[in-house]
């Protein structure tokens, strides 16, 4: 029973790094070959499943503290899931969002340059969808994935009990 455990929490921790792979590749892909500029919350959306990558590989090969590191992924996703709601409620006016925006500014180059970027780049607002499908927005469906994604982890890592080998 405890190596059914064990291949289980070996199979969830591939999963949670393969599923952050997808969910970051999703949303570069949509920023970068589809033209998509992500809001700051959008930006801050992206760390949670950056973390669950590293702590989903880490708990696929250090198996003393693999359920430790699968609790801790869920736990991560779960917070990036309610940042998710939070960023969805402020698209849907339910929340006040950020009074800052964001923008696409380079580095580098002359002040010039610089002037030229800051007065031609796009801002980007928080409270309106980039992108809505089925009149769910991005966020939306990081909310509703993260969350799901989140507990599961969570919930399988604490039926687990102990990781050690019988």
């Amino acid at each position: 029973m405890i190596r059914a455990m064990l291949r289980r929490l070996d199979l969830l921790s591939w999963l949670t790094a393969a599923l952050g792979v997808v969910v970051l590749g999703t949303v570069l892909a949509s920023q970068y070959l589809g033209g998509l500029q992500p809001c700051e919350l959008c930006l801050y959306q992206r760390w949670p499943w950056g973390a669950a990558i590293v702590l989903g590989l880490l708990a696929a090969v250090i198996r003393p503290a693999r359920r430790v590191l699968v609790l801790l992924a869920g736990l991560v996703i779960l917070l990036g899931g309610l940042l998710a709601v939070y960023h969805a409620g402020v698209e849907y006016g339910w929340f006040p969002g950020f009074t800052s925006c964001t923008s696409a500014i380079s580095a580098g180059g002359s002040v010039a340059t610089l002037r030229d970027q800051l007065l031609n780049a796009p801002v980007v607002r928080c409270d309106v969808p980039g992108f809505v499908l089925f009149g769910i927005s991005m966020a939306g469906y990081n909310a509703i994935l993260s969350v799901i994604a989140g507990l599961v982890l969570l919930v399988a890592g604490l039926r687990s009990g102990s990781t050690r080998a019988a």
